[in-house]
């Protein structure tokens, strides 16, 4: 599949570029969700320079780590990480919540937490003395698992979704959490669906996949997405299936499944090794106004070198972005999240994503991932031991800014449309100062939004009203083609909106949720800076 090139480099651009005429193309519609700037799709003309910005590792981390029994594994590979699994909100009960893998390929486990710093792993029935959610089922054992909160359902007993791939081993071999419990005779896919998030019904087996397959829901589409590892001669590639009923769809023939992202030449391979890169999982959750991507790239070794070495593989986790959930822009190639690949180290490698990619917590972005050290209580080394949770924090759509620096410049969008009545940014203006102005069609000035009327923004803050004296309502401007131009100087700036509401409410997706929130979207807003 052809991949749109981005046009600008992480640098920045050169001063003066024009992307696109003003009046060359149909309005954009923006009437929900912020409008983030990770690409040029908003922008005509700009001096502004884009900068991509990297998280910081939470001093807590990592959040979870082996300790109970189950996580232990016996000592062989001890586990207590997602591994892809999930982590959401429920506001319902108003707590961050975790499946992930507990001891290797062994245990689907839960726990919850109130802050999402410290986790209560709580003593289900399921099987008792543990946090389990799924029974044992010698022979089985799990690989990867998908968990998704879904707030967009109609039924209550299918709130939560799972789907978990199984491998089934010889009966007469098969020892429970031993490192070879036997040969694997077949392997495939199951979902769940589940009331509560614990207590969960089999709906039946999937098509065909590789392991670490798993899934995600596009609210703009309405539709399921089933990430399916497939292979290529470069290796592990990504295909899916789409799908509106999550049940249904599961029951996919090899014709259904459609081809749409591998690494490629600019995934650039581990200077040390040299292995071409692969493209080991693909997560994605709608956030604000679009799809969000974590395609977690490998870097190598084969398996059979880790295996030997007793070390974790090298996967570091980047960043995409896409309108549709299919076709994604990847505009800067770095990792992202990147394991240290320091021996001794929880994070040393083979780093993980968590379904529903991120939540929101005030002010920042959440990212909970796996991690491995390669560390074995019982074998010294082991490329499957050592994992834990880690937690990296970035600002509320602080992927990318548009920054000026002490000389002024300027940032003139698209032609817009939008129903909204209340300019917002998300911005860090503090020791400078943003400000804004409307134009017609025509490139012309609209009355009452002068440049020179707007109050300049001058603080540091990820929602903070834009007003024009007097007046300053949008609301005269609803549903008119209407390009935005922003003047700054020593600030940067994340992401725009138009809200209908002055608290600011974006009304765009939330990711996997947070503190405040009640449904899948933002109608609460915060208080403007």
């Amino acid at each position: 599949m052809p991949r749109r090139r981005f046009l600008w480099a992480a640098s920045g651009v050169c001063a003066g570029v024009r992307l696109g005429g003003a009046g060359s193309a149909e309005p954009l519609r923006v009437d929900a969700g912020r409008q983030l700037f990770v690409d040029d799709y908003l922008i005509a003309q700009t001096t502004f320079q884009r900068t991509f910005h990297k998280p910081r590792i939470h001093d807590a981390s990592p959040v979870i780590k082996p300790e109970t029994p189950l996580e232990m594994n016996n000592g062989y590979c001890p586990l207590a990480c997602p591994f892809q699994d999930g982590v959401f909100y429920d506001p319902k009960d108003h707590l961050y919540k975790i499946w992930y893998h507990a001891g290797w390929f062994d245990g689907t486990a839960y726990a919850y937490s109130e802050d999402g710093i410290r986790w209560t792993r709580p003593d289900l029935d399921i099987e008792r003395g543990t946090n389990r959610v799924l029974p044992r089922r010698d022979p089985y054992e799990r690989d990867g698992v998908g968990v998704w909160l879904d707030q967009e359902t109609s039924n209550p007993a299918e709130r939560f979704k799972l789907f978990i791939y199984n491998r089934k081993h010889d009966q007469q071999e098969f020892r429970y959490a031993s490192l070879h419990p036997g040969r694997t005779v077949s392997a495939g896919g199951s979902i769940y669906t589940s009331p509560d998030g614990v207590h969960w019904t089999e709906r039946g087996a999937t098509g065909p996949c590789g392991d670490n397959t798993n899934f995600y829901y596009n609210p703009f589409r309405k539709t399921w997405f089933y990430s399916i590892r497939t292979t290529s001669p470069r290796g592990r590639v990504r295909s899916y299936r789409e799908c509106a009923d999550f049940v249904k769809g599961a029951a996919w023939t090899a014709a259904d499944v459609i081809f749409y992202a591998t690494a490629d030449d600019e995934d650039l391979p581990e200077p040390a090794l040299g292995y071409p890169t692969q493209l080991y999982n693909l997560d994605a959750v709608g956030y604000e106004s679009l799809m969000l991507g974590v395609f977690a790239i490998h870097r190598g070794p084969p398996n059979e070198v880790c295996a030997q070495g007793g070390f974790p593989k090298i996967t570091d986790l980047t960043l995409a972005y896409s309108r549709d959930g299919i076709h994604w822009e990847r505009p800067d190639r770095s990792a992202f999240l990147a394991c240290s690949r320091r021996p001794g180290t929880w994070n040393r490698g083979y780093l993980h994503s968590s379904g529903g990619v991120c939540l929101i917590a005030g002010d920042e972005l959440r990212f909970y991932f796996a991690a491995f050290s390669g560390v074995s209580p019982r074998l010294g080394g082991h490329m499957y031991a050592g994992g834990s949770t880690g937690l990296a924090i970035l600002r509320r759509d602080g992927f990318a800014s548009m920054d000026a620096g002490p000389d002024e410049g300027q940032l003139t969008t698209r032609p817009l449309r939008f129903t909204g009545s209340h300019l917002f940014v998300n911005a860090n203006a503090h020791g400078g100062e943003l400000t804004a102005e409307l134009l017609g069609a025509d490139g012309k000035v609209l009355p009452g939004f002068a440049r020179r009327e707007c109050r300049p923004v001058r603080a540091d803050g990820t929602c903070q009203k834009v007003s024009w004296s007097p007046g300053g309502d949008l609301t005269a401007l609803r549903n008119r083609p209407v390009i935005l131009r922003f003047h700054g100087r020593r600030t940067q700036l994340f992401a725009f909106w138009i809200s209908p509401d002055p608290s600011g409410a974006s009304h765009g997706y939330v990711a996997a949720g947070g503190p405040g929130f009640t449904g899948p979207t933002d109608t609460v807003g915060s208080k403007p800076a």
